[in-house]
């Protein structure tokens, strides 16, 4: 069954952030992690297109803005704890920097493990 939040039912962390896992909407392909303040929430919302906040600029980031790879926002899902998101997008081009279409590209090497 689908329970619908309200805004003020999520809890943003110490620095109002909220992490959020990106998906392919079609593929079903994790394409990247990024936060959003509540700034950013709100214009994702009004926009249908993903706005985040970049830790490194300290600044809002329009997904898209410089490469034009902009991600449609298809439905946002809040996990159990409402201090998480999960946004299921189209996208229009890669998600990562690199040019690769999902930022988990890499694998760490099993000798590592345990």
């Amino acid at each position: 069954m689908m329970k619908f939040l309200n805004l003020e039912e999520l809890k943003f962390d110490s620095r109002g952030l909220l992490p959020v896992v990106v998906q392919d909407v079609h593929t079903r392909e994790v394409l990247m992690l990024a936060y959003m303040n509540r700034q950013a929430l709100e214009l994702t919302l009004r926009s249908g297109e993903m706005v985040f906040w970049s830790r490194s600029r300290q600044s809002l980031w329009h997904k898209g803005e410089t490469s034009g790879n902009v991600q449609r926002l298809i439905a946002l899902c809040v996990d159990c704890d409402a201090d998480c998101l999960l946004a299921l997008v189209e996208p229009s081009g890669p998600a990562c920097h690199t040019g690769n279409p999902t930022c988990f590209y890499r694998t760490l090497e099993a000798k590592e493990w345990g």
